[in-house]
């Protein structure tokens, strides 16, 4: 079980991290967190959507690596498969958490009882003379840039609530036994209401960037494909088709 703590100098200066170390901590991960500026590189590799918090009205963004809980297509015999790899899931051991000594201040944390980390490793965390080692610094740049990153998606997700362009998807998937599942609770951009958004609108979004985000994700929903055929690669459980679908028109259709 993980055991974060602040790095310090007094406790941590002969603490060491591993030179090599593996991601096998998402092996049964079906999603994962992605940034909104990770959105056209990863929409290469995977479905890209948001997921809402179901103890408030957040949403949370996300990568899906397999069509249902545990299921991770994208990690197998020890390798990431995918052409693009969230820095979410590449800080392993580190993360960041609430200073104990500093009032609302983050700072790097290690699991300490991560196989990566203890003073039979190779990177020293600190120098002999107790300054941060280069290893250090650039983990806490690394840290900088994710919490950067999530503070952006965070206020991109606002952008989309704030202008009501969320629409819900389901996920229909059929298997070859003839059963068939359901994924609810998905959510993307409403691609209708983007293209009548009013003039001034667009210009502001296209001002701020906000178009390349919000494509890229509509883009990746075409990755549900791809899902599919790394399910039926390793799976007997073969899918026979799969459809996402916004929950609306499915409903007007069904009407």
């Amino acid at each position: 079980m993980a055991n974060f703590v602040p790095v310090n100098k007094e406790q941590h200066q002969k603490l060491k991290l591993s030179s090599t170390r593996n991601i096998s901590h998402v092996a049964g991960q079906h999603i994962i967190p992605v940034a909104a500026v990770e959105y056209a590189q990863a929409s290469s590799s995977f479905p890209i959507v948001f997921v809402k918090n179901p103890d408030s009205d957040r949403y949370r963004s996300v990568g899906m690596l397999g069509l249902e809980a545990g299921e991770n297509l994208y990690f197998q015999d020890d390798k990431w498969l995918a052409l693009s790899m969230p820095q979410s899931i590449s800080m392993v051991p580190f993360s960041l958490g609430l200073d104990p000594e500093k009032e609302n201040t983050l700072t790097a944390c290690v699991d300490i009882e991560s196989e990566f980390i203890g003073e039979d490793k190779d990177l020293a965390l600190y120098e002999e003379d107790g300054k941060e080692s280069e290893v250090l610094v650039n983990v806490q740049q690394a840290l900088g840039r994710l919490y950067d990153n999530e503070r952006m998606t965070e206020n991109f997700i606002k952008e989309m609530q704030d202008n009501d362009l969320l629409q819900e998807l389901e996920l229909n998937i059929a298997l070859s036994s003839g059963e068939k599942k359901k994924l609810v609770g998905l959510f993307t951009i409403n691609e209708e209401k983007i293209k009548n958004l009013p003039d001034d609108k667009v210009v502001d979004f296209h001002k701020r960037g906000l178009f390349v985000p919000i494509y890229s994700m509509l883009g990746s929903l075409t990755q549900v494909n791809h899902l599919a055929q790394l399910r039926n690669r390793v799976s007997d459980a073969k899918v026979s088709g799969v459809q996402i679908v916004p929950v609306g028109q499915k409903a007007a259709n069904e009407s």
